[in-house]
């Protein structure tokens, strides 16, 4: 019998070797230079902790995977309950009932009745190739429309419409026919939507890289003029669905059962933050479409979908959800962390805004108005556009236990996208943390001074090394 508890006592230092060695030297390098290289033993809803038994807040929520916290018992228990019956996995031509229930429940929740089919993935960036897919045969039409600084996944189809450069360089030519229009400009949507050659508009109702929230009447303009112009308005909910938002469903935060999507991508939480799963929810003259006859009742699949510990672990979240009351917690927990951290906006010149829905928050920060606090900005600017969220980051993670990201390249913006199970008490901690740190931050002499020393380095390193390679 494998003896896993042994297997990872025998492995454990250097923490960093085996990703290193085998996996990926780039990231354990980073890790290591801002302080990142921590072995964190366990998980426990919101809380990590490490080798040490030092508690740690988790603010990152593997990309908002764990909704539920990490390692909640019912999803643990349905997993086990699942191996333990013994079921015939991924039969293929055959019936499983256990996908049909979990399709049953998804569109039980749907933004709308009218999507009322369900196709299961492995992951966001799975499912919104099949967007693409079911887009392009349901239409006729080939041409795919998203918005600039929109964050979709990193397999070819999907970064074609990633409206984040730096994701694309080095990987060559992108699948074709794929344009940007900025976010919530209806305007600009609508010229393009005017052309009658788009497939679909695939939006993030709020963006995940910066937390960038539309417009109060976006939404609701882009399903009206997708239904006009004959183009499907796709809703990528992978990072904003289940709660995150406060809502079951982010677009929910503005749009009506009648400015419904055509097609929903959701995926991450869906897992319970044990076995990857995901799901494309359309409506039905869409799924027919692409499954358009008998011969082609398989056109669009893949291996494991709708394997049983995926549909286990979909069941149960759901279950968590609905019985925990996940999605109202996250919603009262988001307003009162955002009004705490909004306190700092006019008391600290460095921090320009705090937003968000729910549990989506961020911090974004600006260029102070002090002349040494304003030199010292501009000197790590010089050096690295992304440096000055890791003044803030670092101290959060070495000094208050908070785990955090910043919002994405070349952004001076923190993000917070903490489990939904957070407490008053966890609430009060983050703000407590924000407040000290960027305090600190606000000194001549604080992190921001560290950060340039430590990571300045680093980064006049990378600028002589692209020099002498051109």
């Amino acid at each position: 019998m494998l003896d896993l508890k042994a297997l990872l006592d025998q492995n454990h230092c250097p923490s960093l070797a085996l990703t290193e060695k085998h996996i990926n030297p780039a990231m354990a390098k980073v890790l290591r230079i801002i302080g990142y290289d921590i072995r964190f033993v366990r998980g426990q809803g919101p809380y990590l902790y490490d080798d040490k038994g030092t508690q740690y807040l988790d603010c990152l929520g593997g990309y908002a995977v764990f909704n539920l916290g990490r390692n909640h018992p019912v999803v643990r228990d349905a997993l086990k309950q699942a191996m333990d019956l013994d079921l015939p996995n991924l039969i293929k031509m055959g019936t499983p009932t256990l996908s049909g229930v979990l399709a049953r429940e998804l569109i039980a929740i749907a933004p709308s009745p009218t999507l009322d089919t369900v196709f299961f993935t492995n992951s966001g960036a799975e499912g919104i190739e099949t967007a693409i897919k079911y887009a392009r045969a349901a239409t006729g039409r080939t041409r795919i429309l998203h918005a600039k600084k929109s964050f979709h996944g990193l397999t070819c189809g999907a970064l074609a419409i990633n409206g984040n450069d730096e994701f694309k360089e080095g990987f060559g030519p992108m699948l074709g026919d794929c344009d940007a229009v900025p976010y919530g400009d209806v305007a600009a949507l609508e010229r393009e939507l005017a052309k009658k050659d788009v497939a679909a508009f695939i939006v993030e109702p709020i963006q995940g890289k910066g937390v960038n929230i539309p417009p109060e009447d976006y939404l609701p303009s882009v399903a009206r003029l997708c239904k006009q112009l004959g183009s499907l308005y796709v809703a990528d909910e992978v990072q904003t669905g289940f709660g995150r938002t406060g809502k079951m469903w982010a677009c929910q935060n503005w749009v009506s059962p009648a400015d419904d999507p055509d097609i929903l991508v959701c995926a991450k939480a869906l897992s319970g933050g044990y076995v990857p799963v995901g799901a494309v929810l359309s409506k039905r003259w869409v799924h027919d479409k692409v499954f358009s006859s008998l011969d082609r009742c398989v056109v669009h699949s893949t291996t494991f979908g709708q394997n049983e510990l995926a549909m286990a672990a979909g069941l149960a979240t759901l279950h968590v959800l609905r019985e925990e009351r996940i999605v109202e917690r996250a919603a009262s927990m988001g307003r009162l962390l955002v009004e705490k951290l909004s306190q700092m906006v006019g008391k600290y010149e460095l921090v320009k805004e705090v937003r968000g829905k729910g549990l989506m928050v961020a911090v974004e920060f600006h260029e102070p108005r002090g002349l040494m606090l304003k030199t010292q900005w501009k000197i790590i600017h010089k050096l690295d556009p992304s440096l000055f969220p890791q003044a803030i980051l670092m101290p959060l993670l070495t000094d208050h236990h908070i785990l955090a990201q910043t919002a994405g390249h070349h952004l001076d913006v923190i993000k917070l996208i903490p489990p939904l199970v957070l407490s008053e008490a966890d609430v009060d901690h983050i703000a407590d943390a924000f407040d000290k740190v960027v305090a600190s931050c606000s000194r001549v002499s604080g992190p921001m001074w560290e950060v340039g020393k430590r990571l300045g380095g680093q980064a006049l390193k990378r600028q002589f090394a692209t020099a002498e390679q051109t």
